[in-house]
């Protein structure tokens, strides 16, 4: 299983219908192929979606990184060989989209060399994860609208509701209006983004109070790091750190600094190892997790909820596995289906994934 070669594609595909939050506004999934290829003739297989208005990364430095850097330091080496992989990669700062594809490509390579699906290497906990679609920006009733159709159409009935535009007037009245369409029965938690200041994320926690949300996360910066423990310790939510917890060490900072009660995991940028360790240290704090989403497309959101569904603690709340339905196609050539509200992992070796090479050959952005 050396490693023979290593892929990094950039391609585009647009979205139908743009997701707009506080901290950016996404109209083409400009993400990254990454691939894998060892000298016995096993291909392992990931996506990268840069967010440079997050991470800094973009689809030309995803390429770049891994083409220039990671790729000749990986040649000859082996997929059992992670830890190794792993003190390479770190070496270079930054750049975790690029390294966390390469981490779940090379877990592809040994579940298919196994014949194993990687889900099951991972834990094998459930075979299938419930569904959480996340509402952008817009005007309530076209909020409403979205999430209705989502309802009606795939039976999902948890519901990530973007906030951070004015905390006082659109956010808190789309929050009541898809409360009062929705009933009871549906889940609804709210993402800042980092949109509001902490003492405007406090007033709406307290104006939202009688709306039963399930978390709130990222409203307010990290980097206010006084303000923010102020209205994490008066929240009477579960209070999400995501992009200001992307490592174990962040985790740490954030669970035992006070400013966050709740983790969001993406394997999009830690892989399946450093998503595994950012879990574990979650469980041993008594932390609860969830299945973020970094606006994947079907090869990614096939990822996550390989590894949400691994184990019983990333499975217990919805996974943040609905983005790709607004983007107007995608490379799998068996397309992901969400039924009853519900997304399965794929059955055979490895992660399952099988790109479709006439739409690669569409998309892709290097020909």
């Amino acid at each position: 299983m050396k490693i023979a070669a290593v892929e990094a594609i950039p391609f585009a595909i647009p979205y139908t219908k743009p997701l707009a939050f506080a901290s950016g506004e996404v109209h083409t999934a400009d993400h990254v192929l990454v691939r894998i290829h060892t000298d016995d003739g096993l291909t392992g297989t990931a996506e990268a979606p840069p967010r440079p208005y997050t991470y800094g990364e973009t689809q030309e430095s995803i390429v770049a990184v891994i083409g220039k850097v990671f790729a000749p330091q990986l040649l000859g080496r082996t997929a059992l060989d992670r830890e190794a992989v792993h003190a390479v990669l770190e070496r270079t700062v930054g750049n975790p989209a690029a390294k966390a594809a390469l981490d779940m490509a090379l877990w592809d390579i040994l579940g298919q060399s196994a014949g194993l699906p990687v889900s099951g290497l991972l834990g094998g906990y459930t075979d299938r994860m419930r569904v959480s679609h996340m509402v952008g920006f817009a005007p309530a009733d076209a909020m409403v609208a979205e999430a209705e159709r989502i309802r009606d159409t795939y039976g999902v009935t948890t519901f990530k509701v973007k906030v951070g535009r004015e905390p006082y007037g659109q956010d808190v009245a789309a929050c009541r209006a898809l409360r009062e369409a929705l009933g009871p029965a549906v889940e609804l938690y709210i993402d800042g983004n980092r949109g509001w200041s902490a003492s405007d994320a406090a007033r709406v926690l307290e104006e939202t109070a009688d709306l039963g949300l399930l978390f709130a996360e990222e409203l307010c910066p990290a980097d206010d790091v006084l303000g923010r423990r102020r209205l994490v310790a008066r929240s009477p939510l579960p209070f999400i750190a995501d992009e200001s917890a992307t490592r174990p060490a962040e985790v740490t900072r954030e669970l035992l600094g006070g400013s966050a009660t709740a983790i969001s995991i993406k394997t999009a940028r830690t892989g399946f190892t450093g998503s595994q360790r950012v879990l574990h240290l979650c469980e041993g704090l008594g932390t609860e997790v969830v299945m973020g989403n970094q606006i994947d497309g079907q090869i990614g959101t096939l990822c996550s909820v390989a590894f949400g569904a691994a184990h019983r603690s990333s499975s217990r709340y919805a996974g943040e596995l609905s983005n790709f339905l607004d983007m107007a196609d995608d490379l799998l050539a068996e397309p992901l289906t969400i039924e009853s509200g519900t997304l399965r992992v794929r059955e055979g070796a490895g992660l399952g994934i099988d790109i479709d090479p006439g739409k690669l050959a569409r998309y892709r952005q290097d020909r």
